[in-house]
């Protein structure tokens, strides 16, 4: 499958900014302001176009692990095993020094191995928050630490510490020379020095003027390339944890979509690559519910009728941040249209039966399918034979296609 992986992560940059603000009070678009002021550092020390839009996808996701480690520290979430993982991505010497803070790192390094980046970007997301003279989390040192690590660490810590987004010239310059006092502590003399050259307030300026995503835009050329099924199944992984792990009552529902939708394209004889799209469309379909506060996904009681539109804008948003990633037409439609009924009744556009594609029906019936099966804040989950009946009582309402349920039924019925 051909996807512009810069572009895609720029469409959904939005959706990972709102959640880092909405679970950790983080300023809203730090992934995209650290992803501008990386790529002016790395346009600066000379980085070819490949080597800049690693970087820049780097930088947008520096955050990957946030909900997973956030879920995990306060919610009490089922996450990866720390321990080992710490044992694979940290050398011996420094084990005993693991702290708690680190954890995101560790994570979210193991989670950018399923990105199928262009460059040799081990360690970088591991070691961005570790500072030039070893006092890091991680207690590593500016000469053991990736060039891109350091430059994703210096561009993290002036958006967090003085916010470009309403920077004016008095602030930057007088943040420059704090940042000056930070010389062989927090960052070596060359990442200083680059900084401060590269780093300057008209570029800030002009970013502010047209916004994050379209400075990039100007100054980055992006490619398409043709990426493998596993390749596309590790992105989709990747993104599925995020979305998944947002809520604790839904920390499973985007990949077992995904893997539905695999098993229903093979029962139906989808072709490659229309199989490997509609695995993307599932593990993507519920990607705007990264817009939707916590607070009413994990509701355990009745919505109101504004809560209630609130969570109906989910599918409007994955829509309109899969609408951003060129090529994906047919896949923005099947996630986008998967609460649509045929009746009419279904949102977000109350498109009717003769509206819908045949995938577009598929992947309502695999939604409903999985979240029934799940448990819930507001529910249990229920039993296949329980799951059937409903989808079946659905289906003679007509807001799902009964000929796709009763397939759906055939193919799942045995286990």
């Amino acid at each position: 499958m051909k996807l512009n992986l810069t572009e895609t992560l720029y469409a959904l940059s939005n959706a990972l900014d709102t959640v880092q603000k909405e679970m950790g009070g983080i300023s809203n678009a730090h992934g995209k302001h650290v992803a501008v002021l990386s790529y002016l550092i790395g346009e600066g020390l000379g980085y070819d176009d490949i080597k800049l839009n690693d970087l820049v996808g780097l930088a947008i996701l520096h955050d990957n692990a946030f909900t997973e480690y956030v879920r995990e520290e306060y919610n009490n979430g089922e996450l990866l095993d720390y321990e080992e993982l710490k044992k694979e991505a940290v050398s011996k010497d420094v084990r005993e020094g693991f702290l708690r803070e680190a954890r995101h790192n560790v994570v979210g390094e193991e989670n950018i191995k399923l990105i199928p980046f262009s460059t040799n970007v081990k360690n970088v997301i591991l070691y961005h928050h570790e500072n030039a003279n070893g006092t890091g989390p991680l207690k590593v040192k500016e000469q053991d630490t990736p060039e891109m690590a350091q430059i994703i660490h210096i561009a993290d810590i002036f958006d967090v510490m003085f916010d470009i987004k309403v920077m004016d010239l008095d602030m930057y310059n007088k943040s420059i020379e704090r940042f000056k006092t930070f010389e062989s502590t927090l960052f070596s003399k060359k990442m200083l020095d680059a900084f401060v050259k590269y780093v300057t307030f008209k570029d800030i300026e002009h970013m502010q003027d047209v916004g994050e995503i379209n400075f990039l835009k100007e100054r980055l050329h992006t490619y398409e390339k043709d990426y493998s099924d596993e390749e596309i199944m590790n992105i989709c992984e990747f993104f599925g944890k995020i979305i998944d792990y947002k809520s604790s009552t839904t920390k499973s529902h985007s990949l077992g979509v995904a893997s539905k939708c695999l098993r229903m394209a093979d029962y139906y004889g989808f072709d490659k690559e229309k199989r490997i799209r509609f695995y993307f469309a599932g593990a993507f379909h519920d990607i705007g519910k990264l817009m939707v506060t916590n607070d009413i996904l994990e509701k355990p009681g009745a919505l109101t009728p504004i809560e209630y539109n609130r969570v109906k804008n989910h599918a409007y948003w994955t829509y309109l941040l899969l609408s951003e990633i060129p090529d994906i037409e047919d896949i923005k439609n099947w996630a986008g249209r998967h609460h649509e009924k045929l009746d009419g009744s279904g949102y977000p556009f109350g498109l009717k039966e003769s509206d819908l594609s045949f995938e577009d029906k598929l992947l309502a019936v695999i939604d409903i399918f999985q979240a029934l099966i799940e448990k819930r804040s507001y529910k249990k989950e229920f039993k296949l034979y329980d799951t059937f009946a409903i989808l079946r009582q659905m289906a003679r309402d007509n807001f799902i296609d009964s000929k796709i349920v009763e397939d759906v039924i055939k193919v799942y019925s045995k286990e």
